[in-house]
């Protein structure tokens, strides 16, 4: 069984950085880089290292900018790979899929799988079991 997270709007505020979408639409990836995080992520990665002793995956599913060129793209997942290692630097995360905007993430689902996500389509779409934002941690203990 995987635990995945989506990234934007999920673990990182991306849409709280001051003119996001101008900077996307600039294909400046700044905003990717510089997005606070939206939980504690020192209690995240706690529960998740935990998590991963007991036998589960940890996961990561974020789509790309909506109309980057191949090389913005590349260079918002290489942001994206390392906002992940400076913010949850002791979670070893055994898969990282940062694909085209809207691809449906639930090609990379099981039925056993689990999914965060702000976006209600791809919480709909999944095949496992799905949850919003809100109250990630507090689910994470009940697993």
């Amino acid at each position: 069984m995987t635990i995945y997270f989506d990234m934007d709007g999920t673990i990182a505020d991306l849409y709280g950085v001051n003119g996001w979408l101008d900077y996307l639409i600039a294909m400046d990836a700044t905003p990717y880089k510089i997005a606070k995080p939206l939980i504690n992520l020192n209690s995240l990665a706690r529960i998740l290292n935990r998590l991963q002793r007991n036998g589960y995956k940890i996961g990561i599913i974020s789509w790309l900018s909506k109309s980057g060129s191949a090389s913005y793209n590349k260079e918002v997942a290489k942001v994206k790979k390392e906002w992940l290692q400076e913010h949850l630097a002791s979670v070893h995360f055994d898969k990282i899929h940062i694909v085209e905007y809207g691809t449906p993430k639930r090609i990379f689902a099981t039925e056993n799988d689990i999914l965060f996500d702000d976006e209600l389509k791809n919480r709909q779409d999944w095949i496992g079991t799905a949850f919003d934002v809100n109250n990630i941690i507090e689910i994470l203990k009940g697993i």
